[in-house]
């Protein structure tokens, strides 16, 4: 203790982490972060991964649910100097032909481009925009008595739907279908299943009344202005420095834990009774990614004009072609035509790479540990919507599910959302209980992304944990 203060230590600097321990320093505690890893943020990082003068993000790129999450809007901006890049379309989605629906700020310029399905998607998507306000407290923590239940259960009605079914019964073209099915594919759960409908709504509602911004210079600089603000509230961190076991920490009032079931058990498991420890076993991952980055000699060379001005680009083609590669995925194939995320930051931020040149970032899902180099496909599909975009390739750097865990243990076969999304583990993560981030120990708690609500950078898992701690202290 430090004159009365209480103390904690979190194990791991990841955002959740890095929240967290804001959130402690904050009410006036003694915080310590301790990182296995050399560099903080986890998968917030930009490195140099190909040649010089070229900055990648390491795992995350474009970040709107960082401008939607409470935790962030509750921190100074002037103090955190994060400058956040708009680009004129969020998200395009190509079709063959020269084609592509967009995902802009505005509910009804993005209802124009989708010609007679424009009237469904403005009371489709734009009642979750409206209702955002009251939405955003139930969807970004856990489950809880719901303030507005008419508003929830009004959302709730489609968000329990899956994806597929929600875009063939509400839309006619394939504009809207395709834009919808590219949106909820950000589930990594094939998109027949039940509560798929849910990631659509939210990222387009996110979409229209935050954008999918990315920070300037790269979404390292998040992690940076977190660890910053950190310091000036008198919080440390300490890199290199990894955890197997709670016996390795020092006497603390609480212990929060940046990490996934599997590290839980490993590092404070033998602290709790069987049946806990069998409950956590049961927690299950989802698949997992392969990513690729690019050094480029210039602009991906679209067909599409509203694909040059989007920030991230999915490539998947129509509904059914997504719906099927994200099945494939889900039986454990490898799809010949992946689902394709795609962030093209230099073409709004000339900081990440050498004049006349860019970066672009990409990744599809893959089963659980895959080892497959699917880096011929991803660019099969680049290719198909942009003809000579191989051309442009300087250098590629690659990561495969094996890889992508050895670097960032939490990332699980792969899996970068902190566990599988299904609907029942989307609602009850890691485990069914009234306080998802407590253990049976009173001093450990969990605040990593196996907890509600889940993957993104938004902080709010930290966030939220750090709260249990605060109450669990009658602070």
């Amino acid at each position: 203790m430090d004159g009365g203060r209480p103390s904690a230590v979190v194990v791991g600097a990841g955002p959740n982490g890095l929240a967290a321990a804001i959130t402690l320093a904050r009410r006036g505690w003694r915080v310590q972060i301790l990182e296995q890893a050399s560099r903080i943020g986890g998968g917030v990082r930009t490195e140099p991964l190909t040649l010089p003068g070229f900055r990648h993000d390491v795992c995350s790129a474009v970040h709107p649910m960082a401008q939607a999450s409470p935790f962030f809007q509750g921190l100074p901006q002037e103090v955190l100097g994060l400058e956040w890049v708009h680009p004129p379309v969020a998200a395009a989605h190509p079709f063959d032909g020269g084609g592509a629906a967009i995902l802009v700020g505005s509910v009804e310029e993005t209802a124009a481009g989708l010609g007679r399905d424009g009237a469904a998607y403005r009371r489709v998507v734009g009642q979750a925009v409206t209702d955002w306000e009251a939405l955003a407290p139930q969807l970004l923590g856990p489950p809880r008595i719901p303030r507005h239940p008419l508003v929830l259960g009004r959302f709730g009605l489609r968000a329990l739907r899956s994806a597929e079914s929600l875009a063939r019964q509400s839309f006619r073209e394939r504009e809207a279908r395709g834009l919808f099915a590219g949106l909820a594919a950000h589930s990594l759960v094939p998109l027949e299943k039940a509560g798929t409908a849910s990631f659509g709504l939210v990222l387009a509602a996110v979409g229209h009344t935050y954008g999918w911004p990315f920070p300037r210079g790269g979404a390292g600089v998040i992690a940076r202005a977190l660890a910053t603000h950190l310091e000036t509230l008198g919080g440390r961190i300490t890199v290199d420095h990894p955890v197997r076991s709670l016996d390795d920490l020092p006497a603390v009032d609480a212990v929060l834990l940046d990490v996934t079931p599997r590290q839980l058990l490993a590092i404070a498991g033998e602290r709790f009774p069987p049946r806990h420890r069998r409950r956590l076993r049961r927690f299950r991952y989802g698949p997992g990614v392969f990513k690729v980055d690019w050094a480029l000699d210039g602009p991906i060379p679209w067909t599409a004009e509203a694909c040059h001005r989007a920030g991230t680009v999915h490539l998947g083609g129509t509904l059914e072609e997504v719906v099927s590669s994200e099945a494939e995925v889900g039986r454990g194939d490898h799809p010949e035509r992946p689902f394709v995320l795609l962030a093209q930051p230099s073409r709004f931020d000339p900081t990440r790479a050498p004049p006349g040149r860019h970066t672009a970032w990409a990744y599809c899902h893959v089963p659980h540990g895959s080892t497959l180099d699917m880096t011929q496909r991803i660019e099969a599909q680049v290719e198909r919507f942009a003809p000579g975009f191989r051309s442009r390739v300087l250098a590629r750097h690659t990561r495969n599910t094996r890889e992508l865990e050895l670097e960032n243990p939490n990332l699980v076969g792969g899996d970068i959302g902190g566990g599988a999304n299904d609907l029942r583990q989307l609602l009850f993560r890691p485990i069914p209980a009234f306080s998802p981030y407590r253990t049976p120990d009173p001093r450990v708690f969990l605040c990593s992304s196996s907890t509600p609500p889940g993957g993104g950078v938004h902080g709010m898992c930290g966030f939220h944990s750090a709260r249990a701690v605060l109450r669990a202290q009658g602070a």
